[in-house]
């Protein structure tokens, strides 16, 4: 399912035209990514929690040449299912 796929299908549920309904879309998502760049979690109950970790640089490898390189230090998002995303995907 891409986002034009979800947007409809928000669409049909919610009985909104799908711009609104990609409006809305847009909205949580935008709001999602807003968050993390605080640093804050956003947890919705049920569904899951996404929050940002920081990996540490560190020393790699080139799988080419064998090379050693230089990883640089980043920040990443993860997600941890909710236990009712957990149940519903399992039965």
């Amino acid at each position: 399912m891409n986002k034009a796929d979800l947007v409809a299908a928000v669409a049909a549920q919610a009985d909104l035209t799908k711009e609104k309904a990609d409006a809305a879309v847009s909205a949580i998502v935008e709001q999602i990514t807003n968050a993390l760049s605080r640093d804050e979690s956003v947890t919705l109950i049920g569904f899951g929690t996404f929050s940002q970790s920081h990996r540490a640089a560190r020393t790699g490898r080139n799988p080419q040449t064998g090379a050693e390189i230089q990883i640089a230090a980043s920040n990443s998002v993860n997600f941890k299912a909710g236990k009712a995303l957990k149940d519903s995907v399992n039965s």
